[in-house]
C-alpha cells in the first residue's frame, strides 16, 4: 500500500514474513581488537519522543566509531579482513592491529572503494592500519570536507564525472591481482565482499541487545543501497524478534521503495542531489533485496527538509546527527497519519529506535541547518 505526498512518499510492505537467522559473533569479536573500540551510547531522546507522540526514542549515536565519525568502519574493517584472509591467509592467531599488519607487511596490494563520503574514508583507516596503499573514487559533487578527510587518511582519491553508481562501476573495473575491491553494494558475481559489510554491521545490534531492554517496537534506518538495513532486519527480524523495521531514503534516490512497489528491483536514475549524500543511491544491492523485500514493514521517501527538521530536533536533544545520521528520524517525522504509524506498531506506549549513523561530517552544513556549532551541542 503506497501514500504519496508532495513531500513524502510511503510503502506499507505486505510481504513481510519472519526470517530463520541466527546473526554470527565472529564480527563482534574482531571489532572488540581493533583500536578504540567501546560499545557507542545508547541515548534517550525525551524532546524527540514527545514530538513523535511515543513513550521513548533511543538513538544508537554512531557519531564517534573507532575513532571515525561514522559506522562505517565497522563493515569496512570486517570484510577488508576477511577478503585479506581469503586472498592472502589463513592469518596466524592475533591479538593487536600490528601482529596483523606484520603477517601483510610483504603483500602488495591496493584496497580499492567508491564512496560517497563515510565508506571510502573507513576503508582508508583500515589500510591505514594495516600498511597498505588505498584507491577511493568519488562523485564529482561529493563536498569538499568529505574528500579531504579521506585524503588525510592517506587515500589518493580519484575524482569520477559521475554519480556514486557510476564511481561503483569504475571501481569494479579496477578488480585485479593488486586491487582488492573493497565494497558495500553488490553485483553480478560480486557478493562475497558486500555480505561481510552486511555482517560487520551487525556489532551495532550486539551493542544495543546489551543496552536496551526489552527489544524496541520499531528501528527506524537509512537506507542507501540497503547494506545497514538489511543488517537491521537480519536482527530484528528473526524468529525472536517481532520488531517492525521502516527503511527511510531521499525522495529522488528511493530505489528500495520504487523496487518494493514494482516487487523488482528498480533504478532510479540520478542526478541524486540530496543533503543526506550517504543515502544518494540509484541501484539498491541486490544482495541486500531479498532481505528489505521480506524483511522491511514499510519505506519511506523524504525530502530534504524532513532531514533538517530531524537534525534540529535531535540536537534539542544533545545528540549531533548529520544529514545522513538523521534520516531514520526524518522518516518518523513523515508518518503524518494514525492508520500508518498504527500499521507500522507505532502508539503512545512505542519504544523507538534510531541509528544515528554519522555526526556532522560536514560541519559548515550541519552549523547552517542547525544553527549553531556542533562542538556547542552537549548531552
Amino acid at each position: 500500500m503506497s501514500d504519496s505526498t508532495q513531500s513524502s512518499h510511503i510503502y506499507l510492505n505486505s510481504k513481510v514474513i519472519t526470517l530463520e537467522n541466527t546473526p554470527s559473533n565472529e564480527s563482534f569479536e574482531f571489532h572488540q581488537k581493533l583500536p578504540f573500540y567501546t560499545a557507542t551510547p545508547l541515548k534517550a531522546a525525551p524532546i524527540t519522543a514527545a514530538r513523535l507522540g511515543v513513550r521513548h526514542v533511543w538513538v544508537k549515536d554512531e557519531s564517534n566509531r573507532l575513532g571515525l565519525p561514522a559506522y562505517k568502519i565497522l563493515g569496512a574493517s570486517w570484510a577488508t579482513y576477511r577478503e585479506l584472509e581469503t586472498r592472502f591467509g589463513p592469518f596466524q592467531s592475533w591479538s593487536n592491529l600490528d601482529e596483523l599488519k606484520e603477517q601483510l607487511k610483504n603483500i602488495d596490494v591496493t584496497l580499492v572503494s567508491a564512496t560517497d563520503g563515510n565508506h571510502g574514508r573507513a576503508v582508508a583507516r583500515m589500510a591505514k592500519w594495516l600498511g597498505l596503499k588505498v584507491h577511493i573514487l568519488v562523485p564529482y559533487d561529493m563536498v569538499h570536507s568529505r574528500q579531504q578527510a579521506i585524503k588525510e587518511e592517506g587515500a589518493q582519491i580519484e575524482v569520477v564525472n559521475g554519480t556514486y553508481d557510476e564511481a561503483v562501476a569504475k571501481s569494479a573495473t579496477m578488480a585485479g591481482e593488486k586491487y582488492l575491491v573493497i565494497s558495500d553494494t553488490a553485483w553480478e558475481g560480486y557478493e562475497r565482499v558486500p555480505n561481510w559489510v552486511v555482517e560487520g554491521y551487525g556489532t551495532i545490534f550486539r551493542e544495543v541487545d546489551e543496552q536496551l531492554k526489552p527489544q524496541p517496537d520499531l528501528v527506524a534506518v537509512q537506507m542507501g543501497v540497503g547494506s545497514l538495513a538489511s543488517s537491521v532486519v537480519r536482527h530484528y527480524r528473526s524468529l525472536n524478534h517481532t520488531t517492525h523495521v521502516l527503511g527511510v531514503e531521499p525522495m529522488h534516490a528511493a530505489c528500495v521503495l520504487h523496487s518494493l512497489e514494482a516487487d523488482e528491483l528498480v533504478e532510479v536514475p540520478g542526478p541524486h542531489t540530496s543533503i543526506m549524500a550517504g543515502l544518494n543511491c540509484g541501484k539498491t544491492s541486490p544482495l541486500a533485496w531479498p532481505l528489505l523485500r521480506y524483511g522491511l514493514s514499510g519505506s519511506v521517501a523524504v525530502n530534504d527538509s524532513f532531514a533538517e527538521e530531524a537534525m534540529r530536533l535531535l540536537a534539542q536533544d544533545g545528540i549531533v546527527s548529520g544529514e545522513s545520521g538523521a534520516a531514520g528520524l526524518a522518516g518518523l517525522l513523515a508518518l503524518s497519519t494514525d492508520s500508518t504509524r498504527q500499521a507500522l506498531g507505532i502508539n503512545p506506549n512505542s519504544s523507538l529506535l534510531i541509528i544515528s549513523t554519522e555526526g556532522a561530517t560536514d560541519p559548515q552544513a550541519y552549523e547552517r541547518i542547525v544553527g549553531r556549532s556542533h562542538h556547542t551541542i552537549k548531552n
